[in-house]
């Protein structure tokens, strides 16, 4: 359970804090934790909606693009899953959209590994626009480990739980 409040409480006290990433220094960014995995992406035309901002679809797109390619990078793509017959399934996106991304933005989407429990993950992730350093959106993923053949809920594998360990990240 220390691994919720640590998940909760950082993010708390960012938010009080108004702590979220921020440039420091020479286009250097801050994330709420040490060691994120980040993915940069650009605003394409193909991203604009009829608001002329990058899709809330995208957005939760990119966020799907970061987890797979944090996971792929800690070992685990497509494959290692199959041979492990397991794999992770999202239950629920909360997702906290703040500003806009335009057309032509470059951006950085950030996840991490924030609880991991059981059958159960929770992944967050900060998009920012390192150019000016405003955060773009911000969210919490709650996956299931799932056995590919059932498709019910199973414990984490022990390496599994090692490679996703929380602590890596803070």
């Amino acid at each position: 359970m220390a691994n919720a409040r640590l998940c909760m409480t950082k993010l708390t006290f960012a938010l009080a804090a108004n702590q979220l990433p921020r440039m420091t220094g020479q286009s250097q960014i801050q994330f709420s934790v040490n060691r994120p995995f980040v993915l940069p992406v650009k605003v394409m035309p193909e991203h604009i909606d009829a608001q002329d901002h990058a899709s809330n679809v995208v957005i939760l797109a990119w966020m799907n693009e970061a987890a797979i390619a944090h996971s792929a990078q800690l070992g685990y793509n497509a494959s290692a899953y199959h041979k492990l017959q397991a794999m992770f399934v999202v239950r629920r996106h909360e997702i906290s959209y703040l500003r806009p991304a335009r057309l032509g933005d470059e951006l950085i989407c950030a996840t991490w590994l924030c609880y991991l429990e059981k059958a159960t993950a929770h992944r967050r992730h900060e998009i920012i626009r390192p150019k000016d350093g405003k955060i773009i959106a911000t969210a919490l993923n709650i996956w299931a480990y799932v056995d590919m053949q059932t498709g019910r809920p199973r414990r984490i594998h022990a390496e599994v739980l090692a490679a996703f360990d929380p602590s890596h990240f803070v």
